[in-house]
């Protein structure tokens, strides 16, 4: 299962490690009033790799982790657990602090758009998608269409973000398919074993007694995924359908789905974990199955799906209307 290896590696270590220490290589050098070589290209790279950095996912993963290790073992947890721990509220605190206008304080200004409106469409204003400052379009000829703050590509909507967003959903919905049907895991006791899908292993936690520990995973691995591609699916048939029905809440439940979405990788975790740590030989051995790689792919792919959805696209037509 080389991929699902991959896979948690870059997530809970790989992505973390570059976020905290492109951020250190950007504020170090500022805090005492120089600015760092590549600062643009190292900032692209921390806002890429930062939705995808799952510590708090994992942190969750490994918890559950602990609750299924209960009944077979003593769990003894060490100081790498803690300091994960004091890790997780550290890393999330910094990066809701991350300011782009504290980053580039020299490049605060006014943007000065040829339109008249409330709003930056109206205006003739773009927004950058990395560190979302606002460009007026007659200028983007001089800076060659990119942000002249971050160097970012930058366009007024996504580009083909509804067509890749519904080819990105038809690919999630098929693999959905196999990574329900095949088994995930495969529990052996004394040399005796079954292989488990998800929905199996979900009523084996319940019928165990582990019910909160069942229903975490019923709504991680099972109702989440189906309901991101339910939400999805509507927002582009209601943008499609030019619908100007509730803006305000279409974009609350997008940005709902877009954060909830990586939550659905606690299967993953808990599983690289029981299967790193649960290898007792006859007495009891835990193998991951071929579900757990279509299954993980469907997580990837719907976080990809959310990214490449613009949102905008919701009050383009309600603007287009008025």
């Amino acid at each position: 299962m080389g991929e699902l290896g991959v896979l948690v590696f870059l997530t809970s270590f790989l992505f973390p490690f570059l976020s905290i220490t492109g951020m250190l290589y950007i504020l170090f050098p500022l805090k005492f009033g120089t600015q760092p070589w590549g600062m643009a290209s190292v900032y692209r790279l921390v806002k890429a790799v930062t939705p995808w950095s799952l510590l708090g996912v994992f942190m969750l993963g490994l918890l559950l982790a602990i609750v299924k290790l209960r009944d077979l073992a003593t769990v003894i947890p060490g100081m790498a657990l803690y300091s994960f721990a004091v890790l997780l509220v550290i890393s999330s605190a910094a990066n809701t602090n991350l300011d782009a206008s504290v980053i580039w304080p020299r490049m605060r200004f006014k943007p000065k758009g040829n339109g008249t409106g409330t709003t930056a469409a109206e205006r003739n204003l773009i927004s950058c998608h990395t560190c979302a400052l606002l460009v007026s379009k007659k200028n983007i000829d001089g800076h060659h269409g990119y942000c002249p703050r971050c160097e970012s590509p930058l366009h007024s909507r996504k580009t083909d973000s509804l067509t890749r967003t519904w080819a990105l959903v038809f690919a999630a919905s098929l693999l959905l398919i196999p990574a329900n049907v095949y088994p995930v895991m495969t529990v052996i006791r004394l040399g005796k074993g079954a292989p488990d899908t998800i929905l199996s292993g979900v009523i084996h936690l319940i019928e165990g007694g582990m019910w909160p520990l069942g229903m975490i995973v019923f709504f991680a691995s099972i109702v989440i995924p189906l309901l991101k591609l339910v939400v999805l699916v509507f927002l582009m048939i209601s943008v499609q359908k030019k619908s100007s029905w509730r803006l305000r809440d279409r974009t609350v439940l997008y940005r709902v789905i877009e954060v909830v979405g990586a939550w659905s990788m606690v299967d993953i975790y808990l599983l690289a974990v029981l299967v790193a740590l649960v290898k007792f030989g006859f007495l009891t051995t835990i193998l991951p199955g071929i579900g757990a790689v279509f299954f993980a792919a469907v997580v990837v792919i719907t976080m990809f799906a959310a990214r490449t959805f613009d949102p905008r696209l919701i009050w383009d037509n309600a603007e287009r209307a008025k």
